[in-house]
């Protein structure tokens, strides 16, 4: 099954696979506001989003990673919510957004589609430094999307650094596309080196634990609160041949496509 990948902005993407087409963490301001993201830690959009809302076509589902922060869901990018048919999150987000499902880690929902029943798995997420209670950043979660009968699946890291809850998605599936969430977000004013989203290093130390087929790194560009881009990404992975060989950087508005087997 061949599988398009269209990157749009920050974290969100458009999925299209047969019978179903996916919106990942709405984002679609225009660049230069600033916002506020909570507990004092401000950024600035500078990227303007690949598509516009009404290039998007029919869209069956967005998964949405969580709903408490500015650059994963912004003030258009809550607009395409309201047209969703469904939305799968976390509890937090489903009690706050109409036609929203909540997932905690490991449990799993069913999308029913013309070529089958598509299941959806939450998956675990750490949103913010290890010396920071949960609750300072809120629940996130990631996704993995199972196809009938294809043995790998489609894994969307959502916002976490990487912590050891996630050897468990090599334990229980096989990953053939990984849409990784990088850029190591952070708010040195507030919280000095801590970061909340995978650097570097992470990244590396998640395709050695989960060892997709293919990794694409998004979530690392457009708003000032990254500290790492794909260049430096790509400086990282000079080292490891294994895994840049890989890595797939994704051109903005290009539908790119990709099997899962």
């Amino acid at each position: 099954m061949n599988l398009s990948i269209t990157h749009i902005d920050t974290a969100c993407c458009l999925i299209e696979a047969p019978g179903l087409r996916i919106l990942t963490d709405p984002v679609f301001d225009p660049p230069g506001g600033l916002y506020h993201h909570g507990w004092g830690a401000f950024s600035r959009k500078v990227s303007k989003p690949a598509l516009k809302p009404e290039e998007l076509g029919r869209l069956d589902l967005v998964l949405l990673s969580h709903h408490q922060h500015k650059d994963n869901l912004d003030g258009i990018g809550r607009r395409v919510l309201e047209s969703a048919p469904a939305i799968v999150s976390t509890p937090a987000a489903a009690q706050k957004l109409p036609h929203c499902q909540g997932l905690k880690p490991f449990e799993s929902t069913s999308i029913h589609t013309d070529t089958g029943t598509v299941t959806i798995t939450g998956t675990p997420c750490r949103h913010h430094p290890r010396f920071l209670p949960e609750f300072f950043s809120g629940t996130v979660t990631g996704f993995i999307i199972q196809w009938p009968a294809l043995e790998r699946a489609l894994y969307i890291s959502g916002d976490t650094v990487f912590f050891p809850p996630l050897h468990r998605i090599a334990e229980q599936f096989k990953i053939g596309v990984a849409l990784l969430h990088v850029g190591k977000a952070s708010f040195p004013y507030i919280t000095g080196a801590g970061k909340y989203t995978m650097d570097s290093r992470d990244y590396i130390r998640c395709i050695d634990s989960i060892t997709p087929e293919v990794a694409i790194p998004i979530h690392n560009g457009g708003w000032t609160h990254f500290r790492e881009n794909n260049d430096s990404l790509s400086k990282a992975l000079a080292g490891r041949p294994d895994i840049a060989s890989r890595t797939f950087f994704p051109e903005s508005g290009v539908a790119h496509s990709f099997a899962l087997t």
